[in-house]
């Protein structure tokens, strides 16, 4: 129990974040709990067959190879994982009447992806224990909440765009470059001191999201 609380405690701390932030107009908590449920259990889905079939069909990448692991980092883990939670939010969200102001945009693709990090963050936590809890809850879960951010903050201008293909197609870029890039430093640990980058790209994440939160809360249909 302990290790499950430990889990997904920073999880619903992201959420309870991002809900605060929503100043103007929340979300009906029965549509963000579906949407987390999504995140749990479709984008884990989505992305556990996309691992099977990258797994049949393409060579296993050399864990030592800085180009092997960077195809990795950007094509196969960030791809397979943001598209995933793209697909919830896009066909499951983005047409809904609630979905009424851009900084929605963010709260939708934020529960996505915190479903998808709170399983992801299960299996972590009960194979590594509470160091591994301790460590994920100030890297791995800010960092899933970042690429959500990133991604929802281009798709709640989609959502009003008369180009939404554009500006959806630009969150979900940006959010696959956002986590290629710190998974890439952390695939590459071979090389000494590297890690940091992981760190760096983090920390510019949590930037970019606080910009991007305030752009929609002033740019609010509500306010």
């Amino acid at each position: 129990m302990t290790l499950l609380i430990t889990a997904i405690a920073p999880v619903f701390l992201v959420i309870i974040y991002i809900y605060i932030k929503d100043k103007f107009e929340k979300e009906s908590k029965k549509l963000l709990f579906y949407t987390f449920l999504f995140g749990a259990i479709l984008s884990i889905l989505i992305s556990s067959i996309l691992y099977v079939i990258y797994d049949s069909f393409l060579p296993k990448a050399d864990e030592f190879s800085v180009f092997d692991q960077f195809i990795k980092a950007f094509f196969v883990v960030a791809l397979i994982e943001e598209f995933s939670k793209y697909i919830v939010v896009r066909y499951y969200n983005q047409p809904k009447k609630d979905f009424n102001e851009p900084f929605d945009g963010i709260v939708y693709a934020v529960m996505v992806s915190m479903g998808f990090a709170a399983v992801e963050n299960i299996f972590y936590v009960f194979e590594g224990g509470i160091g591994v809890a301790l460590l994920r809850a100030l890297t791995a879960i800010p960092a899933h909440a970042t690429f959500g951010i990133i991604m929802g903050y281009f798709m709640g201008i989609a959502k009003f765009s008369t180009n939404k293909r554009k500006w959806n197609l630009i969150g979900l870029s940006l959010a696959i470059l956002a986590h290629g890039t710190y998974d890439f430093f952390l695939f590459i640990n071979f090389i000494p001191g590297i890690s940091i980058g992981a760190f760096i790209s983090l920390l510019l994440g949590i930037i970019l999201s606080r910009k991007a939160i305030k752009i929609h809360q002033k740019n609010s249909n509500f306010k």
